[in-house]
């Protein structure tokens, strides 16, 4: 299908598109990678007066190192993320979640902050972000805030962006050492994920000194996996001793029922894909 006619605006600064979006009020939309937008418009399943392209704004672009903590611009391709020397070394569970989005023609379009503020729950970005203790770097007309990125996502496609703010940059603590491994399991390739674990590990020897563990598509949210992060700390890094702690990742999870599988199943699938993971980032 065709989208309804909308006015289209492609500012060049951050205040600019505040501005526009101001102007727009509620039937403003924000177009970052499109991926995501681009779709409920051609099937008219929303029909914004004005969408506001961010895709020119060159200062929400790019990743630096800011002291103990990486720095990634809201409108920074997944392919960008993942040609990071950067992420990879101080971030690797962000490139080992992100390099399980897709394909490449999605993943040279697709953007971490556009993915973050769809917030889709069984989108690849959100539980490695989560698990890595993210910061979220929001812009309004008052001026920027931090939010943690467990108090981000508030519900199903909601998160703490406002009306007339956007999500400017992403702010990752440096893990730089830490093991990492992104557990996706899908019917098809290419699918968004039925389950999925995010688990990044710190090593002492052949021990777990700690452990930090996310969950996508087990609620309306990403979700952080605590009793097994509670239950690896200190433990030995066996398939045995990561196989009890994994048994309890479905713990207070609400995994959604359809096509792809019912809530049990989901929740089955969360543990073995955690037992996984882990055994993987902990380089077993």
């Amino acid at each position: 299908m065709i989208p309804a006619a909308f006015e289209y605006v492609a500012p060049t600064t951050v205040a600019d598109a505040l501005a526009a979006l101001a102007e727009g009020g509620d039937e403003a939309k924000v177009l970052a990678g499109g991926q995501s937008l681009l779709p409920i418009l051609r099937m008219r399943l929303n029909a914004p007066e004005t969408v506001v392209d961010l895709g020119r704004i060159e200062a929400l672009r790019g990743i630096r190192e800011d002291g103990d903590a990486l720095v990634i611009g809201a409108m920074t391709t997944y392919a960008d993320l993942l040609a990071s020397d950067l992420v990879r070394e101080h971030a690797a569970l962000v490139h080992a979640a992100i390099a399980e989005v897709a394909d490449p023609q999605i993943r040279h379009r697709g953007t971490i902050g556009g993915a973050l503020v769809h917030a889709d729950p069984a989108g690849d970005v959100g539980a490695p972000v989560l698990a890595l203790d993210g910061e979220l770097v929001i812009t309004g007309a008052d001026g920027e805030r931090t939010v943690a990125a467990a108090d981000f996502f508030e519900d199903l496609f909601t998160t703490a962006v406002g009306d007339g703010e956007l999500l400017t940059a992403v702010r990752i603590p440096k893990h730089t050492g830490w093991g990492a491994a992104y557990e996706k399991f899908v019917r098809v390739a290419h699918q968004w994920s039925i389950v999925a674990v995010a688990a990044t590990v710190r090593m002492d020897g052949d021990t777990i000194a700690e452990a930090k563990i996310g969950l996508t598509n087990m609620g309306s949210t990403p979700l952080r996996a605590k009793a097994v992060e509670s239950a690896l700390a200190g433990s030995a890094a066996t398939a045995t001793a990561v196989g009890a702690a994994a048994a309890s990742a479905a713990e207070g999870t609400t995994p959604p029922s359809d096509l792809n599988g019912d809530a049990d199943y989901r929740r089955h699938l969360a543990t073995v894909l955690t037992r996984r993971a882990v055994l993987a980032a902990a380089g077993r």
